[in-house]
């Protein structure tokens, strides 16, 4: 029971991690800082966070907006940040619920856990089991449950207990009605019809009426994207789309998620790029490739890097170096990519072309329009032109993030914005343009 409860709550945690990113990437995020208590406040779509601690030492949180007018009064021990319209808080007890943007508690304080919303279904969790409320927080399905999942496409897996060793796996409906039979140890959420299951120590795929569209013969299976996906064992897969016929017959291990609609893959001991037909369209030469972006993607053979673009043609030769191992070279952004040569840093185009020559020996890719660079044994910011936007005084500079960034100056740890003005711990200054 617990080696089968233990699966599938690492499988649920890790949809919930990717639904939560996926949400965050789309949001309003932006910092500023109140300079009575030298703390960062943290604006989400609008939405502040507040606190406040008592005679006790006991710290409450709430939210307000912007303009002042109060969401929610500091009354709940945590709370989560807004993802969307709703925020997880949880009360006194530590019992979680669940609020809305106006501060209405959709879910009540009274749940061991709680998550957002899907699909008109919120998953709770009472005395170690799983159930789901409506959005009036109404409990439409019990916490019967030894887990359960987000819904997806109308269903949700749960799992059931069947006596004290025996757990197993099916899918309900939003109204709580068992679809099949509990017969799988894990079961993923469902993708474009179909869902990944897990019987006999092995994965296979089902149909939304049950039926078995891919036996249970293999040790890893790929979540479904681009309508393809990835079934095998460790040491080697192959492709399938929805008709469940192979697309490869060579083995590849899947190394990136389809991009460009390339999937970056292994064979043997080298890397290429296949197509969504399962074509090997950029031959498995490579020691190491990344994640195409914009039609272009780092390759390495050997010690020398290179960018290629989704035909395999080379836009930039395979001639650059990393001796520092530094992450995001050869890596576009805002359509420049940090490259280096015998040390130095510089930026190329889209077409490969030295658009920011290779002056500095130091550099982080660019990061909202500006890159934080190096001259010597001082940092400072050049724009996409390349042309100075702060100057070589800070000793180290971090790449802008969420509309501010972390710099070292005289020694202490500054908060800087993007127009350059201190923001935090300034000591006194108040721009640095």
């Amino acid at each position: 029971m617990k080696r089968s409860l233990d699966r599938l709550v690492r499988l649920v945690v890790l949809v919930s991690l990717v639904l939560l990113v996926s949400t965050a990437a789309a949001q309003d995020i932006r910092y500023e800082t109140d300079e009575q208590c030298g703390c960062d406040i943290v604006y989400v779509d609008g939405i502040e966070t507040t606190k406040e601690t008592d005679s006790t030492g006991t710290t409450r949180y709430g939210f307000r907006r912007e303009d002042g007018r109060i969401i929610v009064p500091n009354r709940y021990l945590y709370v989560d940040r807004f993802y969307g319209a709703y925020c997880r808080v949880w009360s006194d007890d530590s019992l979680a619920g669940l609020i809305d943007t106006n501060g209405r508690e959709v879910v009540p304080c009274q749940y061991d856990a709680v998550d957002h919303p899907s699909e008109g279904r919120i998953a709770v969790v009472r005395g170690g089991l799983s159930g789901f409320t409506d959005l009036q927080g109404n409990l439409i399905i019990p916490a019967r449950y030894a887990n359960a999942s987000s819904f997806s496409e109308g269903r949700a897996s749960v799992a059931v207990i069947l006596d004290s060793f025996t757990v197993l796996c099916t899918y309900i409906d939003t109204l709580g009605t068992p679809l099949f039979d509990p017969i799988y140890q894990s079961a993923l959420p469902y993708r474009d019809g179909y869902a990944a299951v897990y019987r006999y120590d092995r994965w296979g795929m089902i149909d939304r009426e049950g039926n078995q569209v891919l036996p249970n013969i293999y040790e890893q299976i790929s979540t479904a994207d681009h309508g393809i996906f990835f079934a095998g064992d460790e040491w080697g897969m192959t492709l399938f789309d929805y008709s469940f016929k192979p697309l490869t017959t060579v083995q590849y291990l899947p190394i990136t998620t389809v991009s460009d609609r390339r999937i970056g893959v292994l064979r043997g001991d080298k890397y290429g790029f296949l197509d969504l037909k399962g074509h090997e369209v950029i031959p498995c030469i490579y020691d190491e490739i990344g994640r195409f972006h914009l039609g272009r993607a780092m390759v390495r053979l050997s010690d020398r890097y290179g960018i290629i673009d989704t035909n395999g043609t080379l836009i930039l030769p395979l001639q650059y170096h990393n001796s520092k191992q530094k992450s995001g070279l050869y890596t576009y952004r805002d359509s420049l990519a940090l490259v280096e040569q015998d040390g130095q840093y510089g930026y190329v185009d889209l077409q490969g072309r030295l658009a920011i020559p290779f002056h500095f020996n130091g550099a982080f890719p660019f990061s909202q329009g500006l890159a934080s660079v190096r001259v010597g044994s001082h940092w400072g910011y050049i724009d996409t032109h390349g042309d100075i936007y702060l100057p070589f005084i800070f000793d180290i500079a971090s790449p802008f993030e969420h509309g501010r960034a972390e710099i070292i100056f005289n020694g202490d740890i500054r908060y800087i914005d993007r127009q350059g003005r201190c923001v935090k711990n300034c000591g006194g200054i108040i721009s640095f343009r």
